[in-house]
């Protein structure tokens, strides 16, 4: 697809299946009509400077696309108030659950998007961030499926928009097959390095990893997850991505 987006409209694709799961109980309802609003970014907004985005004052912001049950997100969140965190999920289970578990520990350096994060990386000031993370996206198994698949040669570009120069794209997934195509999307691209310290560490998660419940499920399956770090490329390495 020629879609452009990152600095301009997000790609007009759906990378998501369903969006509501199981009955949401009482106090999950509620959290929804009262906290998310609170903490739902506008995007019909301009948004002059990320770090403004929060509450609180933070030093970085990171993004994390597709959150599941927030495991990862709440326990950064905690372990970081110097950061503020931006998580998009368009699972409203996902989300009632992590409004959940923000209500109960008062965090204040998160913001949320219920709904495609495509939408937020073209909505981002460009160099906005320091880190993104991608954790098991739906893999779209099925070949006519694939295009659906969040990684793309233009999301990558999106993503290097809104990433500082040296900032990370974290990327882990159990299925092989998309490990590969985000690999050979990644070798193709002028903007991210998956450095030889990264490479050398795939099977190994990062410090301070927190183990999401889909990761736990895969394992038990027999499925070894796979841990990918990508640096943005500084100003005067892009355009090398045969030197990857």
């Amino acid at each position: 697809m020629n879609d452009e987006i990152g600095g301009a409209a997000p790609v007009a694709r759906r990378l998501y299946g369903r969006s509501k799961g199981k009955a949401l109980r009482a106090g999950q309802a509620r959290l929804l009509q009262e906290l998310l609003p609170k903490l739902t970014l506008d995007l019909s907004q301009p948004c002059p400077c990320a770090k403004t985005l929060f509450s609180t004052q933070v030093e970085d912001v990171f993004l994390e696309i597709g959150f599941g049950g927030g495991e990862h997100l709440i326990a950064s969140a905690a372990a970081r108030p110097d950061v503020g965190f931006i998580g998009c999920e368009p699972f409203v289970n996902g989300m009632a659950k992590l409004l959940a578990r923000i209500d109960a520990l008062g965090l204040a350096n998160i913001r949320l998007h219920q709904g495609d994060a495509a939408e937020v990386v073209g909505w981002l000031p460009q160099a906005s961030l320091g880190r993104t993370f991608l954790f098991y996206p739906d893999p779209w198994p099925k070949r006519r499926h694939r295009k659906r698949r969040f990684v793309s040669n233009e999301t990558l570009a999106a993503l290097a928009h809104v990433l500082r120069p040296g900032g990370e794209l974290r990327f882990a997934t159990d299925i092989d097959d998309y490990a590969g195509w985000t690999l050979a999307r990644v070798r193709e691209s002028t903007d991210f390095a998956w450095t030889a310290a990264a490479a050398a560490d795939w099977l190994t998660p990062w410090r301070g990893w927190t183990q999401t419940k889909y990761e736990a499920k895969a394992m038990a399956a027999g499925r070894k997850p796979v841990y990918l770090t990508f640096e943005r490329r500084r100003g005067r390495e892009r355009g090398r991505a045969s030197d990857a």
